[in-house]
């Protein structure tokens, strides 16, 4: 059985804006998927009725940006994340994810703050040069997020600390992204079910919000599509602030109530 209207009018939202982050636009607006949904059902199920709808983002993600992506920086990530997702199954029911989300916030909020002084310093003469890709870094933030992704949904800041000072062109950061999160998305299955957080319940809620997701996902792409540069890394530093402090904000609310 469906759920009720009541359901959709929280879902919808709440797609809408994991939408538009698939399409390019951010990991902060994804962060918001869960919370927001979790004001109809569990947590829990919450997590569990979106993995199939952002696996069918990653679909419509793929095809928008089939022709861009830098492989160097995936064969650098992929293989941490795969590690922290087995990490994060082995580990889910000792590990506790208000503590996770706090850390990977604070991070974020530190590391996005450091940018900031550097554009700062920049402006006064010196130069802001691009990172190389470093293997130590990339398996340290790949394991960072596949973890957080299993965890706690939150995998996309540890990407951005790692790949955003590459500075990569948008659109080849962006196809970037969108491969390595389909990647782990698909991986996530394999724990998801077997940890029975899967049903034919859940699968069949979550394919009625497949074609908004699908749209919303296309809106997103389009509008990253039509960014330069200059406006594309300030407005990603600002997803990944906002986002880092949702996970601060969320992860002591989440602490405190325990208590």
């Amino acid at each position: 059985m469906l759920p009720d209207f009541d359901f959709y009018l929280v879902a919808i939202p709440a797609v809408l804006l994991v939408g538009l982050s698939k399409g390019g636009m951010g990991e902060a607006l994804s962060l918001m998927g869960v919370p927001i949904l979790s004001m109809a059902v569990s947590p829990v199920q919450a997590a569990a009725l979106l993995l199939p709808i952002l696996i069918a983002m990653d679909v419509v993600s793929l095809w928008i940006w089939r022709k861009h992506g830098d492989k160097k920086t995936l064969t650098m990530l992929l293989p941490g994340a795969i590690a922290g997702i087995a990490i994060g199954w082995a580990t889910s029911a000792y590990v506790p994810r208000e503590a996770l989300r706090l850390i990977i916030g604070l991070i974020t909020v530190l590391f996005v703050l450091r940018y900031v002084y550097t554009v700062w310093r920049s402006r006064n003469g010196a130069p802001i040069a691009p990172k190389t890709q470093r293997a130590g870094p990339a398996a340290l933030w790949g394991s960072f997020a596949g973890y957080g992704s299993f965890v706690a949904h939150a995998g996309g800041p540890p990407f951005q600390i790692y790949a955003l000072p590459l500075k990569l062109d948008p659109r080849e950061y962006t196809g970037t992204i969108v491969r390595f999160f389909a990647v782990l998305n698909a991986v996530k299955l394999i724990p998801y079910f077997a940890l029975g957080q899967l049903d034919i319940s859940n699968l069949k809620t979550s394919a009625t919000l497949f074609p908004l997701a699908m749209v919303a996902t296309a809106c997103g792409a389009w509008i990253v599509r039509r960014m330069k540069p200059q406006v594309f890394y300030p407005f990603m530093y600002t997803m990944a602030f906002i986002a880092g402090s949702r996970l601060v904000w969320d992860s002591v609310a989440g602490l405190i109530a325990a208590r």
